[in-house]
C-alpha cells in the first residue's frame, strides 16, 4: 500500500517537468498582459481566480482587438466546457475525498492535471491526494510565473525565446503515450485535420480552436460507440 509521503513525492516528481512548461507559459501570459497595459494587480488576480491559460491568453487578445464583454464571456465558457468532461471522467478518482475538499480539487481540474490524474487512476485506482498535489503544484507555478512575467514586463520577448511553445510541446509529449485506443487516436487526428484546414482558410479567426475542440470529440465518441456494438 502506498504511503501518503510516497504519494506526495511521486506526484511532485511526475508533475515537475510539466510545471516548468506551465511556468514558461505563465511567464508569457504575464509579459503579454503587461504589454496590453494591464496592471500588475489585474494580471495576477486573473491567474489566481481563473487559472486557465487558454482563456487568459484569449481574453488578452480579445481585449487588444476591442472585443465586447459578452463576447469574452461566451469565449471563456466555450473554451472551458471541456472541463465538464474532465470532471465527469475524474469523478471516481476524486470520490474518496470529502465533499469540502472535492470543491477545491475541482478548481484544479485542467488539461495537465487531468492527464496525470487519469494515468495515476488507471495504474493505482482512486487517489485524490496525488491529484491535489499535482493541481497545487501547477497552480502555484502558474500564479508565480504570471507575477514574474508581469513584473519584468517588456524586458523579454516570449516569442523570441520560444516560451509560448514550451507548454504545447511538453503537453503533446505527455499525451503521445496515451494515444493507444482507436477513439482517442481518431479524435487527435480529426483535431489535427480540422485545425489545419481552418488555419489555412481563416488564419486569423480566433474561434478556430473552439470549433476544433467542439467537433473532434464527436468523432471519437462515434468510433467508441461502434466498437461497443461490434
Amino acid at each position: 500500500m502506498l504511503t501518503k509521503q510516497h504519494t506526495v513525492k511521486t506526484a511532485l516528481l511526475e508533475a515537475f517537468p510539466l510545471a516548468l512548461a506551465i511556468a514558461a507559459y505563465g511567464l508569457s501570459y504575464g509579459v503579454l498582459a503587461t504589454q496590453a497595459h494591464w496592471s500588475l494587480w489585474s494580471t495576477i488576480m486573473m491567474s489566481v481566480l481563473v487559472f486557465s491559460g487558454s482563456v487568459q491568453l484569449m481574453i488578452i487578445a480579445m481585449v487588444i482587438s476591442g472585443a465586447t464583454l459578452p463576447g469574452m464571456i461566451i469565449t471563456a465558457v466555450l473554451l472551458n466546457l471541456r472541463n465538464l468532461l474532465y470532471g465527469a471522467a475524474l469523478a471516481d478518482n476524486l470520490a474518496p475525498a470529502s465533499r469540502k475538499y472535492r470543491w477545491l480539487l475541482a478548481f484544479g481540474v485542467s488539461d495537465e492535471s487531468f492527464v496525470l490524474g487519469n494515468i495515476r487512476y488507471q495504474k493505482y485506482g482512486a487517489d485524490p491526494l496525488y491529484f491535489g498535489v499535482v493541481a497545487g503544484l501547477f497552480y502555484s507555478a502558474w500564479v508565480i510565473a504570471s507575477y514574474i512575467g508581469a513584473y519584468i514586463g517588456d524586458l523579454i520577448d516570449p516569442v523570441r525565446w520560444g516560451l509560448d511553445l514550451a507548454f504545447p510541446i511538453t503537453f503533446v509529449a505527455l499525451l503521445i503515450p496515451s494515444l493507444t485506443d482507436k477513439p482517442i487516436i481518431a479524435t487527435a487526428v480529426t483535431a489535427l485535420g480540422i485545425a489545419s484546414i481552418l488555419h489555412y482558410i481563416m488564419p486569423t479567426n480566433e474561434f478556430n480552436l473552439i470549433i476544433t475542440g467542439v467537433i473532434s470529440p464527436f468523432v471519437g465518441m462515434y468510433i467508441a460507440r461502434r466498437q461497443q456494438h461490434v
